[in-house]
């Protein structure tokens, strides 16, 4: 390990699984380093702090790490030169993932499994300017696979990340809103129930951005969409004289082909209401 440490002009360096254990000092002082990638070193100890010799870094990649540790906030040190974060089932990673939102060339975000927190509504205006993918955990309000503790708390969240995606369209790709970045009702929610076992219809318990022509809603929905509760739209209805307005009744029927089961309602059904219809 000692003989790396004389390679001071190193760019990249990469440690795949590497048979490391402890703590290698050496290893983190390359002042022309640009690119660092180490995974599946579970052995090996270390913390962002440390990453401070590298002041040139552009591309970080921490994939299962046991034994890294530190927050977020020390990655301060790269703002004017980080291009692509990914930390990705390192458990003892914390900080909010807002501090990062002034980064000006910061183009790829990715914090899948870790435990750090913020909330996506508090990206404003100017933050991430370049960002152009994101993958936030659970842990930050609004992050893949986030869980509500309210049905009543979705409808203005929905709203807020509506403005949100018009505002910063790359912050969400068209294939994770339509599928809500896998928002889902918790089951310790105070509204969540269980289903109906001799049913194939589940209640709706999962969240889906819908879109017909240019007109953008959202929905409650069963896993995957299969059954919809009806459309809270977001965009007014186009004029009957607009050129998209032919699109969207063709696509509108597309979207309520799935609003049967659960027609008039537009959030989940209560479980008294829910066991009536699976009844009738």
């Amino acid at each position: 390990i000692n003989i790396i440490s004389s390679f001071r002009k190193l760019r990249i360096l990469t440690f795949d699984e590497a048979p490391l254990t402890g703590r290698y000092p050496v290893l983190f002082n390359f002042p022309l380093l640009q690119e660092l990638s180490i995974g599946w070193c579970h052995n090996l100890k270390f913390d962002l702090d440390m990453l401070r010799g590298f002041p040139l870094l552009e591309d970080l990649n921490c994939n299962d790490n046991q034994h890294l540790t530190g927050n977020i906030s020390s990655l301060r040190a790269f703002k004017g030169t980080l291009n692509s974060l990914q930390i990705l089932r390192c458990l003892s990673v914390r900080g909010n993932f807002m501090e990062l939102a002034d980064f000006p060339h910061l183009k790829n975000l990715y914090l899948y499994n870790t435990p750090v927190t913020g909330d996506i509504r508090d990206i404003k205006a100017n933050d991430f300017p370049a960002l152009e993918n994101f993958y936030l955990p659970n842990t930050v309000h609004g992050g893949m696979n986030y869980e509500f503790r309210h049905v009543s708390e979705v409808p203005s969240f929905m709203h807020t990340v509506y403005l949100l995606s018009q505002r910063t369209p790359a912050l969400f790709s068209k294939d994770c809103l339509s599928t809500g970045l896998g928002w889902t009702l918790s089951e310790d929610s105070p509204d969540w129930y269980e289903e109906d076992e001799s049913e194939i219809r589940d209640p709706p318990f999962h969240l889906q951005f819908v879109r017909a022509g240019s007109r953008r809603g959202w929905s409650w929905c069963t896993f995957r969409g299969k059954y919809s509760c009806e459309i809270n739209w977001l965009d007014p209805e186009p004029n009957s004289g607009s050129g998209d307005y032919g699109t969207y009744i063709e696509e509108l029927q597309g979207v309520e082909h799935f609003v049967g089961f659960y027609r008039g309602y537009y959030q989940p059904p209560t479980e008294a209401e829910y066991r009536r219809l699976i009844e009738d």
